[in-house]
């Protein structure tokens, strides 16, 4: 079948984490029509443990309205060619003041592709050792904290946590226990 080929486009927002765009486009049938487009620079989520224990961060999240408990993530704009590793270990040390002593990719996510590019990297971190956050301005109000896995099972299954990212991250690392078991 033909693609969806794109004829035209236009930005219609920019800021330091993202740009907005609306493309012109023919459909396989030769019909036309719009795609608005959020274009962001791909970003990791780590899933830091230590033993039984799992790292999280909690920060108000203004679109949402609220606090919300997740793993550490996130990218670095203008740096849209840092490796995946390196991004993971930047933003897990600036997070939560945690180092790590291996990276394990665990697989990639796709954020929103009905109308997003943006793609994330999943990361297991091991042989944790800690020390202090280096935190954005923008994180000022976040906060670290260590739960063990049953906790988090729990927090998930009351609704506590419910970014998408973060589960399916711990899906993606449940898996990686079932088959390498």
């Amino acid at each position: 079948m033909k693609p969806i080929t794109q004829l035209s486009s236009r930005e219609v927002y920019r800021n330091r984490w993202m740009s907005v765009r609306e493309d012109t486009v023919e459909r396989p049938d030769g019909s036309t029509g719009i795609h608005g487009v959020v274009d962001r620079p791909d970003y990791a989520v780590i899933i830091a443990v230590d033993g039984d224990r799992l790292a999280m961060v909690e920060q108000y999240r203004y679109p949402m309205g609220a606090r919300r408990w997740e793993f550490p993530m996130g990218t670095v704009p203008g740096e849209p060619d840092i490796e995946p590793a390196d991004l993971a270990a930047r933003e897990l040390r600036e997070e939560t003041g945690l180092t790590a002593g291996s990276l394990i990719l665990l697989g990639r996510l796709d954020v929103a592709p009905g109308i997003m590019s943006q793609r994330g990297w999943v990361f297991l971190a091991a042989d944790v050792t800690e020390g202090e956050p280096d935190r954005e301005h923008e994180e000022q109000d976040m906060h670290f904290e260590w739960f063990e896995r049953r906790r988090f099972e729990e927090m998930v299954r009351t609704g506590e946590i419910t970014d998408a990212q973060s589960l399916a991250a711990y899906a993606q690392l449940l898996l990686k226990e079932r088959f390498e078991a």
